[in-house]
């Protein structure tokens, strides 16, 4: 069972539409509802969110339909892995990463004390 809400898709006339435009764009952001607009009685146009549009786009991309397609190639030849595990690999990189800034920082920061320290000595001469 899917938690995924099907959107309103709302007809209007065209003429009503110029009337109310900033309303009916707002609905269509906050409630993700779909518009058809009419010009007597006759679809001519329909609105939707902008991310939605640009998802529409980006399925609509021949470069996008081949990456989708050879990753469900891969998926159903067992290519893949758990979430889990792959979310465990990301975090390893991640402290990894953490620890080799931490390192490079107490590195510099005993270069600068050396430093520090050596200018105190010129200083002293």
């Amino acid at each position: 069972m899917s938690s995924r809400v099907t959107p309103a898709v709302r007809t209007i006339a065209m003429t009503k539409a110029r009337n109310s435009l900033g309303d009916l764009v707002k609905r269509v952001h906050d409630n993700k509802e779909y518009l058809i607009l009419e010009k007597d009685g006759v679809p001519v146009v329909g609105i939707m969110d902008i991310d939605e549009f640009e998802d529409y786009l980006e399925l609509n991309d021949p470069k996008a339909q081949r990456d989708i397609r050879k990753c469900t190639e891969e998926f159903r030849a067992g290519k893949s892995r758990p979430a889990s595990e792959f979310l465990a690999e990301l975090q390893a990189a991640e402290r990894k990463r953490n620890k080799r800034r931490t390192n490079a920082s107490e590195f510099l920061a005993e270069l600068r004390a050396v430093e520090r320290k050596r200018n105190k000595r010129r200083t002293k001469v």
